[in-house]
């Protein structure tokens, strides 16, 4: 039962991030590339703290926090740059 509820769970973030990288590839203006490029950083963060919590290494959950905080930053500093504030 957990194996199939595993397998589904990652099917759907696989999923969501194919859709973000075709919006993010075919985005008709730089803030939708952006936003899609931080929907990539959240899938992202959620498939490694699902894959450290099926594999038993806790190690990937402190690797998905500070990808999510360097994804958060990287966001604001490309949100500020195509504002014209850098």
């Amino acid at each position: 039962m957990t194996e199939t509820f595993d397998l589904i769970v990652l099917s759907i973030i696989v999923l969501a991030s194919v859709f973000a990288a075709i919006r993010g590839l075919l985005g008709p203006t730089a803030s939708d590339r952006i936003v899609a490029l931080d929907s990539l950083t959240t899938i992202t963060t959620a498939g490694l703290v699902i894959l450290g919590l099926y594999f038993g290494r806790y190690i990937y959950i402190d690797v998905a926090l500070i990808y999510a905080v360097l994804g958060f930053v990287g966001v604001l500093t490309l949100a500020r740059y195509m504002e014209g504030g850098l």
